[in-house]
């Protein structure tokens, strides 16, 4: 067993180390565009800042048909994109790919939730004051719903990481690839314990984080 991990610990080590990178890159690029989609998506609603219907029909049509498809067939789906923009569709950038596309879409509906149960009279007293629409998303909407947000955007970061687990599938690697492949595939189910482990304390972490951060950000 002290054989078998001295050499299974640099590989749990590097897998750890591609599941970070995974989560990292679709959170930073999908949660911006995420972002970016979820304000369109709000401001083109009926009533509000910008209210164009055909618009908002458009965006929530194409965010409602992404969303429920399973992330592995959406890999699968996305392949001949991923190759014309990573160049391959295998590895760890492959997948990275379709990850923060899953990310952009699965964000713009917590971004947009979020800033549709802010008071309506907060956005009212602002256009009433003068000010432009995007001096309202910037100074009142994303402020208001800041809280929430890092929330949404914390509960994203847990979803992210267990979408990363099939990485292994198009050889990403990751945490998920080494419990399969070192643990369930060998029948070494000390290996599997320890990726949940370490699973376990990185949500734990990032959870106690985002929890910190919106209290902060409540009663500042």
């Amino acid at each position: 067993m002290n054989r078998d991990w001295s050499t299974l610990w640099p590989l749990l080590w590097e897998a750890f180390g591609q599941t970070l990178q995974m989560v990292t890159i679709a959170l930073l690029t999908g949660g911006i565009a995420g972002l970016a989609l979820g304000l369109a998506l709000y401001v083109t609603r009926p009533g509000n800042l910008l209210a164009n219907k055909a618009v908002f029909g458009v965006l929530n049509v194409v965010v409602n048909i992404v969303r429920p498809i399973p992330f592995i067939i959406f890999v699968t789906l996305l392949g001949p994109v991923t190759l014309q923009v990573v160049g391959t569709t295998l590895g760890t950038e492959a997948f990275i790919f379709p990850l923060s596309v899953m990310t952009a879409f699965g964000t713009s509906r917590i971004v947009e939730q979020n800033l549709v149960g802010i008071d309506p009279g907060v956005v009212e007293a602002a256009r009433a004051m003068g000010a432009s629409s995007w001096r309202i998303i910037t100074t009142v909407l994303v402020p208001e719903a800041l809280a929430p947000l890092i929330l949404g955007y914390t509960f994203l970061f847990i979803a992210v990481l267990d979408m990363s687990a099939i990485a292994g599938l198009i050889g990403g690697g990751g945490l998920g690839d080494f419990a399969l492949r070192y643990g369930y595939q060998r029948y070494n189910w000390m290996v599997v314990l320890v990726t949940v482990a370490v699973i376990i304390v990185i949500v734990q972490v990032v959870q106690w984080l985002g929890n910190l951060l919106a209290r902060k950000v409540l009663h500042r």
